[in-house]
């Protein structure tokens, strides 16, 4: 009797099990803590650590405030010169980075990866492909360039979004992703696929032989870059920032 028991017992829990892994594969959110394992958090509300000064290997002292979970760089006043470029500690290839941010009225940015400073005649430059913010309505760089391609979420100079994308104007929180693997790269806006490209097709070659790059080797095909977080006059807040690699 004891051994029908213990035999039941043992088959009602490996039936259980097996519902669960059921469940599991069907219902995705229950995989969501193995997920977010994966993820590698850039900045966190607070932490810094991950980023430094491009003209040193620190984080800015001034320049850039983390207050409220919010990381911003200041804008240029008569005071003040504002903030510069940060960028990763870290090296990357392919990725997938998440992160939001905030605009304000007539502010432009970037964001940039596969960033080096290596550049024959460019040293100390940290230059890359650039994922552009800017308030398209009032900045006025958000006119310049070819067929929209300095426009929000544009891989700046080289490649326009579409017109009809969904951006939330200033003051308000937009999600950005840049999706990299191997050579193919993808930006999206606010959970919206709005550009996509081989970064080392002929006709990328072709669009950087014709953009402000064009003088730049073998520009946007490095294996590894930083990423970076542009200061550019205007003040911009990022949030949430996080990426996984593979």
């Amino acid at each position: 009797m004891r051994t029908t028991i213990r035999t039941t017992i043992g088959i009602l829990t490996g039936l259980a099990f097996l519902a669960v892994q059921c469940v599991n594969r069907e219902n995705p959110s229950n995989q969501e803590t193995a997920e977010e394992a994966n993820w590698v958090i850039l900045f966190d509300g607070s932490d810094t650590d991950q980023w430094r000064d491009i003209k040193s290997e620190h984080f800015p002292e001034h320049g850039w405030l983390v207050e409220d979970g919010v990381l911003t760089v200041l804008a240029e006043t008569e005071d003040h010169p504002g903030g510069h470029d940060i960028i990763t500690k870290q090296q990357y290839g392919n990725i997938e980075l998440e992160l939001e941010a905030r605009l304000t009225d007539g502010a432009n940015s970037g964001i940039k990866y596969f960033v080096t400073d290596a550049f024959p005649g460019k040293e100390g430059d940290f230059l890359g492909l650039e994922y552009q913010l800017i308030h398209n309505e009032v900045h006025p760089d958000a006119k310049q360039g070819k067929d929209g391609n300095h426009k929000m979420a544009a891989l700046y100079d080289l490649i326009a979004p579409p017109e009809n994308i969904t951006i939330h104007p200033p003051g308000e929180w937009n999600k950005v992703r840049i999706l990299v693997n191997g050579n193919k790269v993808e930006h999206w806006l606010n959970g919206e696929k709005v550009l996509e490209y081989d970064r080392k097709s002929p006709a990328f070659r072709e669009l950087v032989s014709l953009s402000k790059y064009k003088d730049l080797e073998k520009f946007g095909e490095l294996d590894q870059g930083h990423i970076l977080l542009q200061g550019h006059r205007d003040e911009v807040s990022f949030r949430n920032i996080r990426i996984r690699v593979w």
